[in-house]
């Protein structure tokens, strides 16, 4: 397993991280052992980095990280988790103001059953008043952050443009890290645009959502899935020409994005153990460097096409 260094952070995280979304059941049903199982593959397998959200069904991924987390030894990984976003009963609700940074922060820990995160981000900013994260939220975080509750500070988001106007608009050293996602994968690497100035203002970079949210994988974008559809026709056509070679497309999607050595780690999300292991496989092996290039070929009339999340 490579480390890499998120920033200035201090914080050496493995290549391949688990992102904790799958254990709210966001994606599909899961039996609770599992998901735990899931965690322990995890860490026992080199993964030091766990990203989650309480909007990640509703506060249900953290609770049951946090059963898994009471029997793995807190030196063992770094802890990641986000405030902004939440949701109740099925129902998605943003609240980007202090008050409910701070409280969100706390209810979060005992859900976790820690007493410090070493990540706290902003989730989602663009659903945001960025002019309020700027001036309110982040202001918070930094309390939490001298308070010691919180050892590092990030943001995440799906347009990257909003990035750089809150870094640029906050004192700097507020934002450490920045998570992406959906922007580093084989269908869309605009993330590469922005290295440079991540880079000349020590923020380090976590990219996510190496599938595009199912697009790039064999079982397909489920239905929800918000990119147009000539995207997912193109993503099919990538999928038969992995196969044809005898290469999963998952292969050669996380084998692309974690491949980056500017780029800290790469989130993936499962619930089942047998998956960590084949994703922690598939990030050590190399991508093949001509099925990447016939695959971009593929994607060439929608290359970088975005969407709007939802």
């Amino acid at each position: 397993m490579d480390y890499r260094e998120i920033g200035k952070t201090g914080m050496n995280v493995s290549s391949i991280s688990f992102g904790a979304s799958s254990l709210g059941g966001v994606f599909h049903p899961l039996k609770e052992e599992a998901g735990i199982d899931a965690v322990y593959a995890a860490v026992d397998n080199g993964i030091n980095f766990i990203d989650v959200s309480p909007y990640y069904g509703h506060r249900k991924a953290e609770t049951l990280l946090g059963k898994a987390l009471k029997n793995i030894d807190r030196s063992r990984y770094y802890l990641s988790t986000k405030v902004g976003r939440y949701g109740n009963d099925g129902v998605n609700s943003w609240d980007y103001s202090a008050k409910k940074a701070r409280e969100s922060l706390y209810e979060s820990m005992e859900r976790l059953n820690v007493d410090c995160v070493d990540l706290i981000n902003v989730h989602d900013i663009e659903f945001s008043d960025l002019e309020q994260v700027c001036r309110e939220t982040l202001p918070a975080l930094v309390e939490l952050r001298d308070a010691g509750l919180a050892r590092h500070i990030g943001i995440t988001n799906l347009n990257l443009r909003h990035f750089k106007y809150v870094i640029d608009h906050v004192p700097a050293g507020t934002v450490e890290s920045v998570l992406s996602f959906c922007r580093y994968t084989l269908n869309d690497d605009a993330l590469v645009d922005y290295l440079d100035y991540f880079e000349s203002k020590g923020v380090g970079v976590i990219n996510a959502s190496p599938y595009a949210m199912g697009l790039l994988t064999e079982r397909g974008a489920p239905d929800w899935h918000p990119a147009p559809a000539a995207l997912k026709r193109l993503s099919a056509k990538a999928v038969d020409c992995c196969r044809a070679r005898g290469v999963a497309i998952e292969q050669l999607a996380v084998s692309f994005s974690a491949a980056n050595p500017r780029i800290a780690t790469t989130l993936f999300s499962t619930t089942n153990p047998e998956n960590v292991l084949k994703t922690i496989r598939y990030a050590a092996t190399p991508p093949d460097t001509e099925l990447l290039d016939d695959v971009r070929k593929i994607f060439e009339p929608a290359y970088r096409d975005t969407w709007v999340n939802s």
